[in-house]
């Protein structure tokens, strides 16, 4: 996939709508459970501009080490609101992983 397409934006939103409180995903899971596993890159486009689409729950998704976006300084406290524990702008994956 060269572009991003309005079928893909809906399986991504699809996906991020799922992630239940208090759990996180990576890009590159968003991206395998949309059927595009090389589109990680994309996911993340997507999400920047979800609130064109609506009210997502895009603080929930992260990169696959467990660190957190750039230059969201709000994101940490989405998560601790849920009851994620970030340590140093990461999340622990093998524990909060959906």
């Amino acid at each position: 996939m060269k572009f991003i397409n309005d079928e893909f934006i809906d399986l991504v939103l699809s996906v991020v709508s799922e992630i239940p409180r208090g759990r996180v995903a990576s890009y590159k899971q968003i991206a395998i459970m949309t059927g595009y596993p090389k589109n990680a890159r994309q996911v993340g486009k997507v999400l920047s501009n979800a609130d064109y689409y609506g009210d997502y729950p895009c603080h929930r998704v992260i990169h696959e080490d467990g660190s957190l976006v750039s230059f969201w300084d709000e994101q940490a406290n989405l998560l601790e609101q849920e009851g994620i524990t970030v340590v140093d702008n990461y999340v622990n994956m093998k524990i909060y992983r959906w």
